[in-house]
């Protein structure tokens, strides 16, 4: 069972065309302060990133923010946090994220958020990391994604351990619960590249 100490939540720099989503950041944002969990983050002042930062420093939790500098100087970093790491690129900003938390959430969220879920369950899948990932599916936002992710799982381009590995709920409480009892599912490596070489060889024979 991971020993979960900091959460990297991905999020929208928009609050979304509903309020619920705006009420999921407070409730996600209440829950790891109460659990004194550090929420790590993009560090911006605007959107569902300014809202669940803000929830857990009202309610005394502890705040990182990791940032390019290119994104400061357009003044959409969030001046009060616990602590603010400054980078030069997007790649260090994602790579010190990892160093900081134990687990990732992705909130509602655009193109920016899709790219930092999927580098994080890619990481998973080279086992360069072996950290919980997880969709904070609100409204069944991440419904079509989930389906696309089985559809490749069924076309035999994702191995289903890695579909399963990622953890999707709605209820923060219970997306919590499965992160701190998170016990990933191993794939068989020799197997795994058997079967690659089997699926290459027999699509040369088309």
């Amino acid at each position: 069972m991971p020993f979960i100490k900091s959460i990297c939540v991905f999020c929208g720099s928009s609050a979304g065309s509903r309020p619920e989503y705006t009420l999921k950041a407070r409730d996600l944002g209440l829950l790891l302060a109460k659990k004194n969990i550090t929420l790590v983050y993009g560090g911006s002042n605007v959107g569902l990133m300014h809202i669940i930062a803000e929830t857990m420093l009202e309610a005394g939790g502890k705040v990182v923010g990791v940032m390019p500098h290119n994104l400061i100087q357009r003044e959409v970093a969030h001046k009060g946090l616990s602590q603010f790491y400054e980078v030069e690129t997007m790649a260090e900003r994602k790579a010190r994220m990892d160093e900081l938390s134990d687990a990732f959430i992705a909130m509602p969220g655009g193109i920016g958020t899709l790219d930092e879920i999927f580098e994080v369950m890619s990481w998973n899948q080279l086992e360069l990391i072996n950290k919980p990932v997880a969709l904070y599916n609100v409204l069944g936002y991440y419904d079509p994604l989930l389906n696309f992710l089985d559809h490749s799982v069924n076309q035999h381009f994702v191995k289903p351990e890695h579909r399963l590995n990622l953890i999707a709920e709605s209820d923060e409480n219970t997306l919590l619960d499965k992160i701190l009892n998170y016990k990933p599912i191993k794939v068989d490596g020799g197997k795994w590249i058997k079967e690659l070489k089997q699926d290459t060889s027999a699509a040369k024979k088309l």
